[in-house]
């Protein structure tokens, strides 16, 4: 089956986001180009925090360059829900992240779970054969936006139990610290 990729340079908006309640929550990366075309996929939390991470960590390499220029970390500028309605278009198995010298620009890769092992070499290549994919291309400011965002998305979830550093529902948990009795 050929793949699709859903290719977006330069979108208005790229954001993490979530849907539902704190403890039922579902995370998804959302794109959106000036056309009103907008994407969207769902993933783990987890995910959003290493791909948040590894975006940083990415931005700070490229800032020790000099022939590029990388804004400091950014306040979250977008605090607007994810456009609705919000249609899962794949669940992301795999991400890749790379810099574009020539644009000067951050690439992310999302790539759908499929039947088959995601063979590495398929994230951020233009193959016709493999996964579904949702490709972005962001400047670097909008990447240290989206970092922004993203660390703020994760860290709205559930508080954490102060022993096991677990979640805590609303009721409380069972807590191993407490061998099992809810505080």
């Amino acid at each position: 089956m050929p793949r699709q990729v859903f290719l977006f340079e330069r979108p208005v908006r790229f954001v993490a986001g979530t849907v539902g309640q704190p403890g039922d929550r579902t995370f998804y990366l959302q794109a959106a180009d000036e056309a009103g075309r907008v994407i969207s996929v769902a993933l783990e939390k987890s995910q959003v925090e290493v791909l948040a991470e590894r975006m940083s960590e990415l931005l700070d390499e490229i800032a020790t360059r000099a022939t590029t220029v990388v804004p400091p970390d950014a306040d979250v500028d977008d605090l607007d829900p994810l456009t609705a309605p919000v249609d899962e278009e794949f669940r992301v198995a795999a991400m890749g992240l790379a810099w574009d010298g020539e644009a000067q620009a951050v690439v992310v890769e999302a790539v759908a779970a499929g039947e088959e092992p995601i063979d590495e070499d398929a994230i951020l290549s233009d193959s016709d054969e493999g996964p579904d994919a949702l490709r972005v291309v962001i400047t670097p400011a909008a990447a240290r936006g989206f970092v922004a965002r993203a660390r703020r998305v994760v860290s709205a979830g559930r508080p954490s139990c102060p022993l096991c550093s677990m979640p805590l529902d609303p009721t409380g948990h069972v807590c191993p610290r407490q061998n099992g009795y809810r505080r």
